[in-house]
């Protein structure tokens, strides 16, 4: 499995920036929408932003396993098991529906 590190870019604003390497060798800045725990595992839902800062058009998000290293530094890595992403978007879709309901 390949990890990809975080490294927070934007430490000023309200929404924290991380930049992702891809396994291609290619970067890409995202927004953290959520941090979450199922089935005591943490996850992390990034919201890929385009070249002007703003979110991507098609609304795709990247979801992966979220860990600390051993030195406490934050770490990602790929959800390998369909059965393990479904439950994980389906949690997603979940907590992303309340709080849709919650800002009307």
């Amino acid at each position: 499995m390949d990890e990809n590190e975080v490294f927070p870019i934007d430490n000023e604003d309200d929404d924290v920036v991380v930049t992702l390497n891809l396994d291609d060798g290619s970067e890409v800045t995202c927004e953290i929408l959520t941090i979450f725990e199922l089935n005591e595992q943490d996850y992390i839902v990034l919201l890929p932003l385009d070249e002007n800062g703003e979110e991507n058009a098609e609304g795709q998000v990247y979801i992966y396993r979220y860990f600390e290293d051993e030195n406490g530094s934050p770490s990602l890595d790929n959800i390998v098991s369909d059965e393990e992403y479904a439950a994980v978007s389906a949690k997603f879709d979940e907590l992303y529906g309340e709080a849709i309901d919650d800002e009307e």
